[in-house]
């Protein structure tokens, strides 16, 4: 039997979660819902049902079994919570939401209704990021001493549209939230929960794009021993310059570099050689800028799976969750950043 999806928010993002969902043999999908009439999407000729709003299609369609949410961040934990009093799977796309409170209040009701909230860290995938995990969780690289995580990236103009969401403090949230929480995800997945964070940000050529900082300095301790730190901006010229990853341990060193986060440039650990990992996807493009590797084919198959009693969730509520926990106690010294 076929698993009945249908997509909330018919975005960049949207689009790629609903095709996704077509070219999966074992998912149907259903309707698409967005505020947004069809034309102005560039979806004119679209052949599932379309609704503009969410208890419109959920009413129509009792068959629906999961509904992908890809509305703006600050709606995730608004329709994510509609579609599970309606007794239907979630896959949430991220941030999971834009506070901690939200993601709690997404748990609860999951756990209420029996039913499941997939987080979207698809750059769990990427075979550089697996590899990572397994050298730290396997002592390969020995205890960890520091970690670096670098994402310098090209938010312009041509990517905060006048009018649009995307910029503003209620429904983008952050840069951290929009743009590298799929990092931030990365760091918690193969390294633990963070402690004693100090940070300092900066707004350097985005006062006129968005209501947040567009760069900042952010370093902590690891709960399991270690210190790392976080430093980001979408300041840079014209397009995206890296998402790399350094890692020093007590048995060696690793480099994990490019655009995205999808190649080994450095590995130089004792008695160990580095073996051949498998070809990074592509980055999703969207005309003026890149995002994260397109690796949402193997999201829709993880649901699947899941489902079906096949394996377990690559990202599940509780880790959604802690990304949001992570950048919002981040965030909370923006404030003290500002007085000093």
């Amino acid at each position: 039997m076929k698993i009945k999806f249908a997509v909330i928010g018919q975005g960049h993002i949207g689009k790629r979660h609903a095709e996704m969902v077509r070219r999966n043999p074992e998912a149907e999908l259903i309707a698409v819902c967005d505020p947004l009439p069809k034309e102005q999407l560039g979806i004119s000729e679209l052949k599932e049902s379309f609704y503009s709003t969410v208890e419109e299609m959920l009413s129509a369609h009792p068959e629906i079994e999961v509904v992908n949410v890809c509305s703006p961040n600050g709606l995730h934990a608004k329709h994510s919570l509609i579609a599970l009093e309606a007794g239907k799977n979630v896959v949430c796309e991220k941030p999971m939401a834009l506070s901690k409170i939200d993601c709690e209040t997404m748990v609860y009701k999951a756990l209420q209704n029996h039913k499941t909230v997939f987080c979207v860290m698809q750059n769990r995938y990427s075979p550089p990021s697996v590899w990572l995990k397994k050298i730290v969780e396997e002592k390969i690289i020995g205890d960890v001493y520091m970690v670096q995580l670098n994402c310098y990236w090209n938010r312009d103009k041509r990517y905060y549209k006048k009018g649009g969401w995307k910029g503003t403090q209620e429904l983008d949230g952050g840069t951290l939230f929009t743009q590298f929480s799929h990092w931030i995800d990365l760091v918690y997945w193969i390294f633990g929960d963070i402690k004693n964070i100090q940070a300092k940000f900066n707004d350097f050529n985005h006062a006129e794009l968005t209501e947040f900082e567009d760069s900042g300095f952010v370093n902590f301790d690891f709960v399991n021993g270690g210190m790392g730190s976080i430093n980001y901006s979408t300041s840079v010229w014209n397009s995206n310059l890296e998402s790399s990853i350094t890692i020093i341990g007590s048995k060696g060193s690793v480099k994990v570099g490019g655009q995205y986060m999808d190649q080994v440039e450095h590995c130089n650990i004792k008695d160990y050689q580095l073996p051949v990992l498998a070809e990074t996807n592509e980055a999703n493009d969207y005309g003026a800028y890149k995002g994260s590797a397109n690796n949402h084919p193997q999201i829709i198959a993880n649901v699947i799976d899941t489902l079906k009693g096949r394996t377990t969730i690559t990202t599940n509520a509780m880790e959604g969750l802690k990304v949001v926990d992570i950048i919002e106690r981040i965030y909370a010294l923006r404030k003290s950043d500002r007085k000093s």
